[in-house]
């Protein structure tokens, strides 16, 4: 696709940002989600469950700013939201096993929407602090026994 065609990297940061905000769930209504959305760090890590790598800060950036532009997403104050739009084509694409998913999505938003370009910036700090918190949490916890017992008789 040219410059101004949607690029497979805005598909997978809307899909994850999809799955992160739990708007996936086809029975679940968008009042019993959570109002304020999700955090960077939860996008960062549904992308990394989907495509096994963690999206550079420029490709998020990028993939935000059409996103929005286009009426899909809205940020505000840190916090990710799908829009009612994004919403409606998110639940109306073609089913496709999780694996396709995101090259299904990305022939949705070329063939029903033209990208945007919101004025939208990710500071490298604010990336870099998203990425720390994900693999932060994604490092299991030690086992630990509890208190009191040696694991000896």
């Amino acid at each position: 696709m040219g410059e101004n065609g949607w690029r497979w990297s805005d598909a997978w940061i809307f899909v994850s940002l999809v799955i992160a905000s739990g708007a996936g769930r086809h029975r679940r209504s968008p009042s019993s989600r959570r109002p304020e959305g999700v955090r960077l760090a939860d996008v960062l890590s549904t992308a990394d469950h989907l495509n096994r790598a963690i999206p550079q800060r420029q490709e998020v950036e990028a993939a935000v700013r059409r996103l929005v532009g286009a009426g899909l997403v809205s940020v505000s104050d840190g916090w990710f939201r799908i829009t009612a739009e994004g919403e409606r084509l998110w639940r109306s694409r073609p089913s496709a096993r999780m694996s396709t998913t995101v090259d299904t999505v990305q022939g949705v938003l070329s063939r029903r929407h033209t990208p945007g370009t919101a004025d939208w910036t990710l500071d490298e700090a604010d990336h870099a602090a998203a990425v720390q918190e994900y693999l932060v949490r994604s490092i299991p916890s030690p086992r630990r026994s509890p208190e009191g017992q040696s694991g000896r008789d």
